[in-house]
C-alpha cells in the first residue's frame, strides 16, 4: 500500500551503490523510530570533473562555475553508470589527462553534498513491506534524529578453526538463544538441531526475526561472519542475514594491513575489538577474556593455558551444557563491554561527526573528504584524485622531543597545550584551499607555505567542532566529546599522508614546525623566568619547581605560570601575525615525586619514558610511561618488580634488602607463575625460516599454529607453558628481566643491581 508523501528521520545504517540495466542505483538503509526504511535513489548519475576543453565522452557534459586548485576552470562529466565513468577515467588517464574526484563513490557523494553525516530526513512516498518500509527517490536532507537502535550479539563455536559450526549463541537486549548440533534431550536454554545446515538455517531465520539494527561480536567480521558465509556456501545456502532478505557478503582484505569489510544490507556490524581501538582504548591483549577482566572484572569459562579447540570439542561431546554456557557467555560479554564503555554511543557519535559508516573502522582520510569536499565545492573548487597525489620529496617532521634531564625529582609539574595541532590550524589558518589561494596579506607558514587570512575551510571547521566538544563536555556526553577530540586530532595526520587527495608536505610542516617553535620558545621563557624544564614532548613540558615546596604552593605556582604564558602567547601572536591566538596552555599534573631515566648504558636522558607519583585525593598513584612496568613484552615478574621498586624509591623505603629477598624468592621457585612471556605471532609458524625469535621457537615446540604463544625460558630454551617443560632458567630472568628493570632506578640512588643481587652473591 502506497501513501501520500510522508516524512521519516533516522540514522543511516548502511549505504551502497550498484549499476543496473536502468542505470546507477544508490541504496540507503535508515533506522527510524518507526522501523527501518530502505531508500532507493535512481536519479543520480556518476560524476567526475576535467579541465575545460578536454575531449571526453560522457552521457552529459556541463560547464560549472568551478575551478581546480590551480584556478583552472573545469567541466562536470555525468555518466549513467559508475562503470562507464570509470572506463572514461581510465581512458583519459591513458591519454595523460588529469581527472578530478573520479574516485568519490556515488553514495558518498550523494550524502556529503547534502551534509548528511549520521542522520537524515526523508520526504517522499512510503511503501510498506514485510518488516520494513521503502521510499523511492525521496528528498534527503541532514537531520539530528537519534532513534533507538536494536542490537544483537553473536558468537560461533566450530569443530576446529576451519571446521563446521557446532554451536551458535544469539543474544540481544531481551532474548538469549543457543543453537547446537546435537541429539537427545537438550540442556535448558539450548536448542538441538540435527546438523550444521539446520543450525545455519535456524540462526539466519532468528536474526531476521529479531531484526537488529546492529550486529555485535568479538572479531565478528574476521572470524564469525566470514566463517558463516563460507559454511553457507558449502551448503549452498544464501547468506541472507541482511534486511529485505538481502544477501550479505564479507569482502576479503586486499592486503595484510587491511581488514575484511562487511556488506550486510540494513545492518551495521560493530566489532568490539575495532570499536575499542577506534575509541583509543588500549589493553595488553585484546583477547575477550583479557578485555572483560580489565573492564568488567570477570571473564569466560576456559582458562588460559588450555587448548581451546580441544576443550570445545570435548565439551561438545561430553558436556553440551558447559559448551552452551561458554558460547552464550562470549556473546553476553560483548554486550556488557559495549555497555560499560558506552561504545555504541561512541560509534554513533563518530558517524555523526565524520560521515563514516558505522561498520567502518579507520578511515580518517575518508572522513576528511566527507567534511571538506562539499565545503570546497561551495567555495567554487574541486579536488584531484588521490591516485594523482605526488609521492616522495619533502616530508614534514614529527613532533618535537626535548632533551631530558635524567634523575629523581620532587615537585615536577606538567603543562600541556590543549589540542596543540588543531589550535595551530585555527590560529595560523593552515588549510589546503588557503594554501592554493593565499591572496594578499597571507599568513606565513613553513617551507615556503603561506595561507589565506580570510578565505579558508579547515580552521572554521575545527572552530565549530571545538564548540561542539565544549558543549558535549558541559552535557557530560563523553562518547560525543571523545569522538570530536579524535576527529580534530586526526586532521594533522591526514594532511601529512600521501593517501590524502590534499596532501602537500607544506601543510603538515606548517603544523609541526610551528609546534616545535611554540614548545621551544615556551621552554626558553620558563627557563628565563627561573623554572628548569627537564623534558618536553610534542605538546607537553615538564617543569621542576624545586624540592622544597609544599603541594599547595606548587599548584598555585603552576596555575599562575599557565595564565602568564597564555597571556604572553596571545599578545605575541597578535603583534607578530595580527590574528587571535587559539593556543591554550593547561596545567595538567603535579608529580610529587618524578623519575626520568637515562638511556641504557649511557648518561644521556631518555625520551617518552618516565615515572611519577601523583595524588588522587588522599591516595597516591603511580603514573608510568614507556618503562618496562607497562610493556607487554616483559614478564609479569619484571613489571611487578619495577613497579614495586619505583614505589619504594618514591616513598624513601629501604631497597637493598628488598631486592635481595626478591632474588632469593626467584631462585627458590616461589615466583615461577610470573615468569611467562606472552607474544603474538604475525604469521603462521611454518612461515618463519631464519633467525627464529624465542616465541617462534616455543610455538614450534607446541606443534600447531597459534596466534598467541605463552612460554617460559628453561634450561632447554623457550618452551610453551601448555606442555610439560624443563627446569626454569632462573639466571635468565635475573639477568634479562630484573636487572634491566632495576638498573636505571638504582643508579639514580647511587646503587648497582649487580652489586646488590648479581650472580656473585652465589659465591657467599
Amino acid at each position: 500500500m502506497t501513501s501520500a508523501s510522508e516524512t521519516r528521520e533516522g540514522l543511516v545504517l548502511t549505504r551502497g551503490w550498484r549499476d543496473t540495466p536502468r542505470g546507477l542505483l544508490i541504496e540507503l538503509w535508515v533506522a527510524t523510530a518507526d522501523g527501518p526504511v530502505r531508500v532507493e535513489l535512481t536519479r543520480e548519475r556518476a560524476v567526475m570533473f576535467v579541465r575545460r576543453g578536454t575531449k571526453a565522452d560522457a552521457t552529459a557534459r556541463r560547464e560549472v562555475e568551478l575551478t581546480d586548485l590551480r584556478g583552472q576552470p573545469v567541466d562536470a562529466l555525468y555518466f549513467g553508470t559508475r562503470r562507464k565513468a570509470l572506463d572514461a577515467r581510465d581512458q583519459l588517464r591513458a591519454e595523460g589527462v588529469s581527472v578530478y574526484e573520479s574516485d568519490v563513490r556515488p553514495h558518498d557523494r550523494f550524502l556529503m553534498e547534502r551534509f548528511v553525516t549520521g542522520s537524515c530526513r526523508l520526504r517522499g512516498k512510503l511503501t510498506r513491506r514485510d518488516g520494513h518500509a521503502e521510499m523511492r527517490d525521496p528528498k534527503v536532507t541532514t537531520s539530528e534524529a537519534s532513534p533507538p537502535l536494536r542490537r544483537l550479539s553473536l558468537d560461533i563455536e566450530t569443530d576446529g578453526m576451519d571446521g563446521p559450526v557446532i554451536s551458535m549463541a544469539l543474544v540481544d537486549d531481551e532474548t538469549s538463544m543457543v543453537l547446537m548440533v546435537g541429539e537427545g534431550t537438550a540442556p535448558a536454554g539450548v536448542t538441538f538441531v540435527p546438523n550444521e545446515r539446520a543450525l545455519l538455517e535456524r540462526s539466519l531465520a532468528h536474526v531476521r526475526a529479531r531484526d537488529p539494527d546492529l550486529l555485535l561480536g568479538w572479531n565478528v567480521v574476521g572470524f564469525d561472519l566470514t566463517h558463516l558465509e563460507k559454511r553457507c556456501d558449502t551448503h549452498r545456502l544464501r547468506f541472507d542475514i541482511g534486511r529485505g532478505r538481502g544477501r550479505a557478503t564479507i569482502l576479503a582484505p586486499q592486503s595484510a594491513s587491511q581488514l575484511p569489510i562487511p556488506r550486510i544490507p540494513g545492518r551495521a556490524v560493530l566489532d568490539g575489538i575495532r570499536c575499542l581501538e577506534a575509541a583509543t582504548y588500549s589493553f595488553e591483549s585484546f583477547a575477550l577474556e583479557d578485555v572483560a577482566q580489565s573492564l568488567l572484572g570477570e571473564g569466560k569459562a576456559i582458562d588460559h593455558g588450555v587448548d581451546k579447540v580441544a576443550e570445545i570439542q570435548r565439551m561438545h561431546r561430553e558436556d553440551p551444557a558447559a559448551l552452551a554456557r561458554y558460547n552464550r557467555r562470549d556473546a553476553e560479554l560483548v554486550l556488557e563491554i559495549f555497555d560499560a564503555t558506552d561504545l555504541t554511543d561512541f560509534m554513533v557519535a563518530r558517524q555523526r561527526m565524520t560521515g563514516l559508516p558505522l561498520s567502518r573502522v579507520g578511515g580518517s582520510v575518508a572522513a576528511f573528504d566527507h567534511l571538506y569536499l562539499p565545503r570546497l565545492h561551495r567555495h567554487g573548487h574541486v579536488a584531484g584524485d588521490t591516485a594523482d597525489v605526488p609521492r616522495g620529496g619533502l616530508m614534514a617532521p614529527g613532533g618535537v622531543v626535548l632533551a631530558s634531564r635524567p634523575g629523581l625529582y620532587r615537585n615536577v609539574v606538567v603543562f600541556d597545550f590543549k589540542s596543540l595541532y588543531p589550535s595551530i590550524i585555527r590560529t595560523f589558518r593552515v588549510d589546503p584551499m588557503g594554501l592554493a589561494f593565499p591572496h594578499e596579506d597571507p599568513i606565513e607558514g613553513f617551507d615556503g607555505a603561506s595561507f589565506a587570512r580570510e578565505r579558508h575551510i579547515l580552521p572554521g571547521l575545527i572552530e565549530d567542532l571545538w564548540r561542539q566538544r565544549d558543549a558535549a563536555k558541559r552535557a557530560n556526553d563523553k562518547p560525543r566529546s571523545t569522538a570530536i577530540k579524535i576527529l580534530m586530532n586526526s586532521f594533522y595526520g591526514v594532511l601529512g599522508t600521501p593517501g590524502c587527495r590534499f596532501f602537500d608536505p607544506r601543510l603538515a610542516s606548517s603544523i609541526t614546525r610551528r609546534g616545535h617553535a611554540i614548545i621551544r620558545e615556551t621552554r626558553d621563557r620558563l627557563i628565563a623566568d627561573g623554572y628548569p624544564v627537564i623534558y618536553g614532548d610534542t605538546d607537553s613540558l615538564f617543569v621542576w619547581l624545586g624540592d622544597d615546596r609544599d603541594a599547595e604552593d606548587c599548584l598555585q605556582t603552576a596555575r599562575q605560570l599557565a595564565d602568564t604564558l597564555n597571556t604572553w602567547w596571545t599578545e605575541r601572536i597578535h603583534d607578530e601575525h595580527d590574528v587571535t591566538s587559539a593556543l591554550e596552555l593547561e596545567f595538567e599534573t603535579h608529580f610529587t615525586r618524578f623519575f626520568m631515566p637515562t638511556l641504557r648504558g649511557s648518561d644521556e636522558g631518555s625520551a617518552k619514558r618516565y615515572a611519577g607519583l601523583v595524588r588522587d585525593g588522599d591516595e597516591p598513584r603511580l603514573v608510568i610511561k614507556g618503562l618496562e612496568a607497562v610493556r607487554t613484552d616483559w614478564t609479569p615478574l619484571a613489571r611487578r618488580f619495577q613497579r614495586e621498586l619505583i614505589w619504594r624509591v618514591f616513598h624513601d623505603d629501604e631497597v637493598e634488602t628488598w631486592v635481595r629477598e626478591f632474588r632469593r624468592a626467584l631462585f627458590a621457585g616461589e615466583l615461577d607463575q610470573e615468569l611467562v612471556y606472552k607474544k603474538r605471532l604475525r604469521r603462521r609458524v611454518e612461515d618463519y625460516k631464519h633467525n627464529l625469535p624465542p616465541h617462534v621457537k616455543a610455538a614450534q615446540r607446541l606443534g600447531r599454529d597459534v596466534k598467541e604463544i605463552r612460554y617460559v625460558i628453561t634450561t632447554e630454551g623457550p618452551e610453551p607453558v601448555e606442555i610439560e617443560h624443563g627446569p626454569i632458567d632462573h639466571h635468565h630472568y635475573l639477568d634479562r628481566q630484573l636487572g634491566p628493570a632495576a638498573e636505571g632506578i638504582l643508579a639514580a640512588l647511587g646503587l648497582s643491581f649487580e652489586a646488590i643481587a648479581g650472580d656473585q652473591l652465589a659465591l657467599f
